[in-house]
């Protein structure tokens, strides 16, 4: 008996680059401390009061199936916060809730890809990138953003690549990077879209996370609205990763075809579930505020530690929960650091090579330790570079 080819291509040559992760669990398995700086788990729980009003809606008897689509006053709170953040009018019918953000990536893709087309991505690149465009059957094709010019795409790359594509995805404020794309990034990636034909589905998870600027969804600019697909989660901004809540932002022609792919797929979100996010999403952007400043504080932690350092280069980090660095004067790959970083110092961190060729002889430093154990493992860190100095 085979199995279908599917799964196989959606993984691709590369495997998923998780390999440093699965190695630092083994070892925390066999009861070796690690300090995980790897993942984007924050060490901040889910609030209580959202935990309580999930309860009370369970209690309630909020348990059936779910409104597939989301309920619509949730719907309809998550069509103001998008509107006010970007200043695009949103109504509820351009709102899905999805299984976090990860579906929402999985359905815009679903409805707007097929066999044989290609999808654009921009590395660095979250991990899933490359095998949720696969899944579709179409072809993951990156866009290299380089280290030299600050990691924001070139408009000329993207159009160079753009021959049977019709998706291009970014993520801004980028994981793994930290890097904001600029004004005229953005413009660039709007005018190559309407160029090339394109759908740009937006990553914008990371929306709370701005620690320099302010944030800005290329959604906003002119021509895009009826082209933008833009994907967001509650796991960052009000740190409830597990409790599995999304959502896409989309014309409504797209938003019924991936109600048509959720009836057939997830059957959409519990509603007590939904209920804690309109809770959530309800405490207003003072609470998002809150949980998005022990980040900021840690970037700045991470910033007087490694700055300076002849052995490693911070990339200025300007949003997001992750500080990216330079390791390549160490003569060391991301892999190699990374991997001996863990094995004689306990510390694991992502090898810039998890996120795509154009991360490589780079490190990502998760800030999701309390302050005192991120600045004495930042402190480790920077010595075991300096140590591998000719």
């Amino acid at each position: 008996m085979e199995l279908a080819a599917r799964v196989a291509h959606m993984r691709g040559d590369a495997g998923n680059g998780w390999g440093i992760l699965f190695r630092a669990r083994e070892m925390i398995a066999a009861g070796e401390s690690v300090v995980m700086l790897s993942i984007g788990e924050p060490d901040v729980k889910t609030d209580p009061a959202i935990l309580t009003a999930m309860a009370q809606s369970a209690a309630n008897g909020h348990t059936g199936y779910p409104d597939i689509a989301g309920t619509m006053a949730l719907r309809a709170q998550i069509a103001a916060r998008v509107q006010a953040r970007s200043g695009v009018p949103t109504r509820p019918e351009n709102v899905l809730v999805t299984p976090g953000g990860q579906s929402a990536l999985f359905s815009a893709h679903s409805v707007l890809l097929d066999p044989g087309q290609a999808g654009l991505f921009v590395a660095p690149y979250y991990a899933t990138y490359p095998g949720t465009i696969r899944s579709t059957g179409a072809e993951a094709r990156v866009i290299e953003a380089r280290a030299e010019a600050g990691f924001q795409p070139a408009e000329a790359d993207i159009l160079a690549a753009s021959a049977g594509a019709r998706t291009l995805l970014i993520n801004s404020p980028n994981n793994p990077t930290g890097v904001i794309y600029s004004d005229a990034t953005l413009r660039g990636i709007a005018r190559a879209c309407q160029a090339a034909d394109l759908w740009l589905i937006s990553d914008e998870v990371y929306d709370t996370q701005v620690w320099q600027g302010q944030f800005q969804s290329p959604r906003a600019l002119p021509g895009m609205a009826e082209r933008t697909v833009v994907l967001g989660s509650l796991s960052k901004s009000h740190a409830m990763t597990g409790s599995r809540i999304g959502w896409m932002v989309a014309p409504e022609p797209v938003i019924a075809a991936a109600l048509e792919l959720a009836i057939n797929t997830t059957y959409g979100v519990p509603g007590f579930i939904q209920d804690a996010a309109l809770f959530a999403l309800r405490q207003g952007t003072a609470f998002e505020a809150a949980v998005a400043a022990p980040f900021h504080r840690r970037r700045d932690i991470a910033k007087a530690v490694l700055s300076g350092s002849q052995a490693l280069r911070l990339i200025p980090p300007a949003g997001a929960m992750y500080v990216m660095a330079d390791i390549r004067p160490t003569g060391l790959s991301g892999d190699a650091f990374a991997a001996r970083l863990l094995e004689e110092h306990k510390i694991c961190v992502m090898p810039g090579e998890s996120f795509g060729a154009a991360a490589a002889g780079h490190i990502r430093i998760a800030l999701t330790q309390a302050d005192a154990v991120l600045e004495d493992a930042l402190r480790v860190l920077r010595g075991f570079a300096e140590a591998q100095m000719p």
